[in-house]
C-alpha cells in the first residue's frame, strides 16, 4: 500500500483583530512581518518578537515573569500565561480585549529586550 505525499497547509488566515496588532508592530523600527504555516510572525532580524496564537484571535509576546503575572490578575480575560519560549516568560494577549495602547507597549518593551537596547538612555 502506497502511503500519500501530506499536503503542505496553507498559512492560516489572521481574524481581524490581528490587524490591531500589526499596526502596533508597524510604529516599531526593524520590525517585519512574515508569513508562516502557523499564522503571521512579527521579527526583528532572525528573532521572533511575537506570533499568531493557535486560536487565531491571541497574539504570544515575550514579557518579564512579574509584569505577566500583574497583567493576568489584573486582566484575566486579555492576558493569560503562555508556555516559556527558550526560558522567556511569554503573556498571550487575546486581540479582542486588549487596548491597542497596552498592546503597543508591551511589543516595544519586548522589543527592546530582543535588541539588548536599554530603554533608559
Amino acid at each position: 500500500m502506497r502511503r500519500r505525499a501530506r499536503r503542505k497547509a496553507p498559512p492560516r488566515k489572521p481574524s481581524a483583530w490581528f490587524e490591531v496588532a500589526r499596526r502596533a508592530a508597524g510604529t516599531l523600527p526593524g520590525v517585519t512581518e512574515h508569513a508562516a504555516a502557523a499564522g503571521p510572525i512579527f521579527r526583528i532580524g532572525r528573532r521572533r518578537l511575537a506570533w499568531l496564537a493557535e486560536d487565531g484571535v491571541s497574539l504570544v509576546v515575550g514579557i518579564g515573569e512579574d509584569e505577566r503575572a500583574m497583567l493576568i490578575a489584573a486582566e484575566p480575560r486579555t492576558f493569560a500565561a503562555a508556555p516559556a519560549v527558550g526560558g522567556c516568560p511569554m503573556v498571550r494577549i487575546h486581540l479582542a480585549y486588549a487596548d491597542p495602547g497596552t498592546l503597543a507597549r508591551l511589543l516595544a518593551q519586548a522589543a527592546l529586550t530582543l535588541t539588548g537596547a536599554n530603554p533608559t538612555s
